[in-house]
């Protein structure tokens, strides 16, 4: 099964495999500290999901990944049976980030997506002087706080730059349920125990037992292997002005 669904703005969506319907749909996207794409990365070997399909663009970088010697593209989309998970393993460009949030909904939309819950991390100054990161979360909707289960704290004020920020304005405006989780974390080095705080309150808010131990063992060999990744996320945060993220509002006392 091949389902090519029509490009706009830039990007189209293929789907390869039949994609479940009423699904939690987890985003894992190059961010500070790589905290999403480590916990989403993390979230699909544990539950052995499968490729269903990918994002496609003329305007990303022209490359592919390999796995297993074999050919694919740097932005897939998993499931299983109730979860959707959107990993990309190259940086999007800041000129794309709109049309990417834009289409990620529209398409959360047409498989009457359940949740978009979405991964990243909050860079603080003093992360190495933090054993337990916290995870804060920003919500669609109020009533998305009970959902949370005690799993993160709310931001109740502040910036969210990039894809999720976008992400999280289109699912409001389209009353699509969206959770973004935000994880105490490095800005400049991939934090895999940050990725591990994170994967511990979505296992609280979806009722997952996914195990963080692989993870944490890992640490060094995936922050020395996730180095350049960082680096060419690093020049795209720049370009989003990342550093000025929760930050008060100017208008909020």
């Amino acid at each position: 099964m091949s389902k090519r669904l029509s490009e706009k703005d830039g990007f189209r969506i293929v789907e390869t495999s039949p994609i479940p319907k009423k699904a939690v749909m987890i985003n894992g996207l190059p961010d500070v500290g790589l905290v999403g794409l480590l916990a989403a990365s993390h979230i699909i070997s544990s539950l052995k999901l499968e490729e269903v399909g990918s994002l496609e663009s003329d305007l990303l970088p022209p490359m592919i990944v390999l796995h297993g010697g074999i050919p694919k593209s740097p932005v897939r989309i998993f499931a299983g049976e109730s979860l959707v998970v959107v990993i990309s393993e190259t940086v999007i460009p800041v000129s794309l980030l709109r049309p990417l949030a834009n289409d990620l909904v529209e398409w959360a939309q047409s498989n009457s997506t359940e949740l978009v819950l979405s991964l990243g991390g909050m860079a603080v100054a003093n992360r190495q002087d933090i054993d337990a990161p916290k995870v804060f979360a920003a919500i669609s909707e109020r009533k998305l706080e009970s959902r949370l289960n005690g799993a993160a704290e709310v931001l109740e004020e502040g910036y969210i730059v990039g894809a999720y920020g976008l992400l999280l304005r289109r699912c409001a405006e389209a009353s699509v349920p969206a959770i973004t989780l935000l994880t105490q974390s490095y800005y400049n080095y991939p934090d895999p125990v940050a990725a591990g705080a994170s994967l511990n309150a979505v296992n609280r808010i979806l009722g997952l037992s996914i195990d963080v131990s692989e993870l944490l063992r890992r640490g060094e060999e995936i922050r020395l292997r996730s180095k350049d990744m960082m680096h060419r996320t690093q020049e795209e945060l720049a370009k989003m002005n990342k550093a000025h993220e929760y930050d008060l509002p100017p208008l909020y006392g």
